[in-house]
């Protein structure tokens, strides 16, 4: 009898993951789990473990993957173009295991050599080094609770207040040490109970997909489907998402598809050619960021971000994708001078394959997961941004209402005394603020770059300040639209945020700040219990001013609404810091009214002019309306009332 021989594989065997219907979606720009496919997978070949590599490099003469398996040589381990002229490269190599370095060596057809890491990797080394590691994605999630009962937690119809954080300067370690971080597992620990406690609905991260600059705040990302290693690994990062969702809360990924930065372990003129970005700089460079465009018209690059966006909701049951930059993304003259841009086909300055491309990616997100929400940030008065597409909208769940942030931030530096002469650029945005579903921004880009702090954009000596602030989140929170305040906005922090350094929360050792603390925590509570608040929250009927006239005094009044008269709430705005007694408001309803939070109450560090007992409205016409309604107005102050 013969002996059976093992014969062994060879260093690179040819092997695909691609069918024909893989590569025919791929090049269709419909691709929805291109992670399933290119990347490095972990599987078995003839009995022998390995890992297949797959990779897009379709102007590529040579690709090799190098590694700590083969001391990094670029000649051992060649993959294999495929036979159709798809531009992708593969290969089955044995014996390499989870937790392995590698990077692919690419050779131009130029000659042009080119050390690049994996597009699709689960996971990256820590920075400043640069190479991709094997990974895999295994996870034994525990919020199935969640899971099932999200669809009414993340409804437009529910309320939703969202505490945006940057993981690494939260809190630190060490708040002098810039290169220590908490690890997800310390992180979830100290920020879930904090944002559970503040009584935030959900928790927007900036950007976590791996970014080789710590100054980037995770904007110019080079690994797309991979959490950064700044805090632990892939299933760290799942157990701080588990971690929110057993607790009630909900997490938004700050997304972000507009550009990628030129380093050159990235996708940068990844195979020697504009492979991820455009040719044209006009469209290809972006000058306020100094990074690459996406190239929205070639359909295997739009396959990549479709099949990244739904990678988060899949793999990291991730709540809802704020898309970052959506205005330059849709317009080809954003931040571009007159001939720094070319008009489209149709001789106009929208991107056309930027906006096919958002919109088809709404469309399968809600296709998909019905149980989300996609939030543009777009600046401009682009129609139909949160509209559905079959109405020729973008199809986002919602817009960040850039208009008012402006505006109102605009308003509250102005010193009290003049602010009666201003009043309708306050009130100005409620004349749009149901033409489409917005969500109202105190982000972080009003506290960097000089714009100075929350806190100290406003006027006044300390008391005022502080009133003003609490005055602002008092009318945020109950103006129409979803909610979305930055770290440290909720007590005041004293200095710009700065990524390298954790918050001030020294702070809270002073009473105003505390106070300041307990007042976003009950205005919180407000929002999230008082159905006017949030039920209609996009509808013009949940809206109605009944005192916007009083320039003088400056001071507004406001009805919101849901479909039960019964939930309606009176809030009182005054902008000055002068108290009015007995001061009336025409109601169109009668009732006893009774104060349910008031932004002066002395446990909020304010003055005490509160209204401790119920206010009957009186059957005597006042300023056009059937009822009359009496009360103490107190200074910089909003007062929310609701029948009893």
């Amino acid at each position: 009898m013969s002996k059976e021989i093992n014969t062994p594989l060879p260093a690179v065997v040819p092997f695909s993951l691609f069918s024909a219907k893989d590569v025919e979606l791929f090049q269709a720009g419909l691709h929805e789990r291109l992670y399933e496919k290119f990347g490095a997978h972990a599987l078995e070949y003839e009995g022998e473990a390995g890992t297949y590599f797959a990779v897009w490099a379709p102007h590529a003469a040579y690709v090799s993957v190098t590694g700590e398996f083969n001391n990094w040589d670029r000649y051992t381990h060649t993959l294999f173009p495929r036979w159709d002229h798809s531009g992708i490269w593969e290969g089955f190599i044995p014996n390499i295991k989870k937790g392995t370095l590698y990077k692919y060596f690419i050779r131009s057809r130029s000659g042009e050599e080119l050390f690049k890491g994996d597009p699709y990797a689960f996971h990256w080394e820590l920075r400043p080094n640069t190479a991709s590691i094997t990974w895999n994605l295994d996870y034994a999630w525990k919020d199935r609770k969640w899971m099932a009962g999200r669809a009414k937690h993340n409804s437009l119809q529910s309320p939703f207040t969202v505490y945006e954080v940057h993981l690494g300067s939260w809190r630190r370690p060490d708040p002098h040490n810039h290169e220590v971080f908490y690890s997800y597992k310390e992180i979830a620990d100290r920020l879930v109970p904090y944002v559970k406690d503040m009584g935030f609905t959900h928790v927007e991260l900036m950007p976590v997909g791996e970014h080789p600059f710590d100054g980037s705040w995770g904007y110019q990302q080079t690994g797309y489907y991979a959490p950064t290693s700044r805090y632990g690994t892939p299933q760290d990062f799942m157990a701080l998402v588990e971690a929110f969702h057993n607790n009630g809360i909900g997490v938004i990924l700050d997304w972000v598809p507009s550009h990628f930065p030129y380093d050159a372990h990235g996708l940068y003129r990844f195979d020697g050619s504009n492979v991820y970005e455009y040719a044209d700089t006009r469209k290809g460079f972006h000058p306020d960021w100094n990074s690459y465009i996406f190239n929205y018209r070639r359909n295997e690059v739009k396959s990549f971000l479709l099949s990244n966006a739904l990678y988060w909701l899949d793999k990291y049951h991730i709540d809802g994708l704020r898309v970052d930059a959506v205005a330059s993304m849709i317009h080809l003259d954003y931040s571009r001078s007159h001939g720094a841009w070319a008009p489209n086909e149709e001789g106009g300055r929208e991107n056309l394959e930027a906006i096919a491309f958002l919109k088809h990616l709404n469309e399968r997100v809600y296709q998909l997961h019905p149980d989300t929400q996609t939030i543009a940030e777009e600046s401009t008065s682009f129609y139909g941004v949160s509209r559905p597409t079959f109405m020729g909208g973008l199809g986002f769940g919602m817009k960040w209402m850039m208009g008012w942030m402006n505006d109102t931030l605009d308003y509250f530096k102005r010193d009290p005394l003049h602010r009666k002469w201003h009043q309708d650029q306050f009130t100005f945005s409620i004349a749009y603020a149901f033409s489409e579903n917005f969500m109202l921004p105190l982000s972080h880009d009003e506290v960097v770059h000089g714009k100075s702090p929350m806190i100290y954009k406003m006027p006044g000596d300390d008391w005022q300040k502080f009133a003003n602030l609490r005055l602002l989140y008092g009318y945020m929170f109950t103006h129409p639209g979803t909610k979305l305040l930055f770290m440290g906005d909720e007590f005041g922090q004293t200095q710009e945020w700065n990524y390298r350094s954790e918050l001030n929360w020294y702070l809270l050792e002073h009473p105003t700040h505390k106070g300041l603390q307990q007042f976003v925590r009950d205005v919180n509570h407000l929002y999230t219990t008082q159905p006017a608040l949030y039920k209609n929250q996009f509808a013009y009927e949940s809206f109605e001013w009944v005192n916007v006239s009083d320039y003088d005094n400056s001071v507004l009044a406001y009805l919101r609404k849901s479909d039960n008269p019964a939930d309606t709430l009176l809030v009182v705005l005054n902008m000055t810091p002068m108290v009015h007694e007995d001061y009336m408001i025409g109601l169109p309803l009668e009732g006893t009214w009774k104060e349910i939070l008031n932004s002066d109450d002395p446990r909020y560090y304010g003055s005490g002019v509160l209204n401790t007992a119920p206010i009957k409205a009186a059957a005597q016409p006042y300023n056009g309306k059937d009822y009359t309604f009496r009360l103490r107005v107190p200074p910089l102050a909003a007062a929310v009332f609701k029948q009893v």
